[in-house]
């Protein structure tokens, strides 16, 4: 027994130590483009982030010394997100509900979870094609909601998929409790099941959201781009990640300033996102 708590072999703790220096030099090595990617977007954005790219929009190309933003591409962003959230998230959550708790291993939910497999490695460009084809050319027009259409389309299965493995790890035990005291199917999915599989729905649902948000080539086939304020979700649309598609080839230095500056937003919504869902993880957490 008292051999459990004996020192490993001089030989074994240094093989130990170096399968761990090893580890911890590839994972941070995995960490470098990262960190180079965000310390570029920074130190080339921060200084051309005013107040006035909030406020104002973009300026006419080869004008200096004049105001310059892109407040209606982040207004557009938004919109169009919030469209896609509001198409997928519904359909998403009650697709994962279908298949992990009513329809499980039936042949019809096999089907369908191999359709959204296939759906999920889907080229964005494609599915922007497709929406330009199912939206734009009956309606004769680029649209935001054309572009937020693409985007649930994206959403969809990263929620459905991740939502279903999210119900899946819910305890059977918790499930049998609930029919014990005498709930229905129904009523032991909604208060048990999605309940405690909350957090990591939450989870799900903000990670697509930013998987969306930085999403180009879908907009560019559906809500195209515009220079002025949005006045219509049935009308071209401004967004943050064709903005910056189309400024960093610019040929004028101002507008390649502006790229910088929104690729600075477009990151920090992606990170405040992700930080977003952890802080009410964790919270959730805290209250269980």
């Amino acid at each position: 027994m008292s051999q459990l708590f004996d020192p490993l072999p001089l030989p074994k703790r240094i093989f130990n130590a170096a399968l761990s220096a090893i580890a911890f030099s590839l994972a941070a090595l995995a960490l470098v483009p990262l960190f180079a990617m965000l310390w570029s977007i920074f130190t080339k954005g921060m200084p051309h982030l005013t107040g006035d790219v909030f406020t104002q929009l973009p300026a006419p190309a080869g004008m200096k010394d004049i105001v310059n933003g892109f407040a209606n591409a982040v207004i557009g962003t938004l919109l169009m997100v919030a469209i896609g959230s509001g198409i997928s998230l519904p359909l998403g959550i009650l697709t994962a509900i279908f298949l992990s708790e009513f329809g499980k291993k039936t042949a019809f939910a096999e089907v369908m979870r191999f359709l959204i497999s296939i759906l999920s490695a889907a080229p964005s460009i494609v599915v922007g094609v497709f929406a330009y084809g199912v939206i734009v050319l009956p309606l004769k027009g680029f649209s935001a909601f054309a572009g937020g259409f693409a985007l649930s389309i994206i959403m969809l299965p990263i929620v459905s998929l991740a939502t279903e493995e999210a119900l899946k790890l819910v305890p059977n035990s918790q499930r049998l409790a609930s029919a014990a005291l005498g709930a229905g199917l129904a009523r032991t999915t909604s208060r048990v099941v999605l309940a405690r599989a909350f957090p990591s729905i939450l989870t799900t649902a903000l990670l697509a959201i930013a998987r969306a948000a930085g999403e180009t080539a879908p907009l560019i086939f559906t809500a195209l781009f515009s220079q002025n304020w949005l006045e219509s979700v049935m009308g071209p649309s401004a967004s943050l990640s064709v903005l910056i598609f189309n400024y960093a080839n610019s040929p004028f230095i101002e507008q390649n300033n502006l790229a910088w500056a929104a690729a600075v937003i477009l990151v920090g919504m992606v990170l405040f996102t992700n930080l977003l869902s952890r802080f009410v993880i964790r919270k959730r957490l805290q209250a269980w």
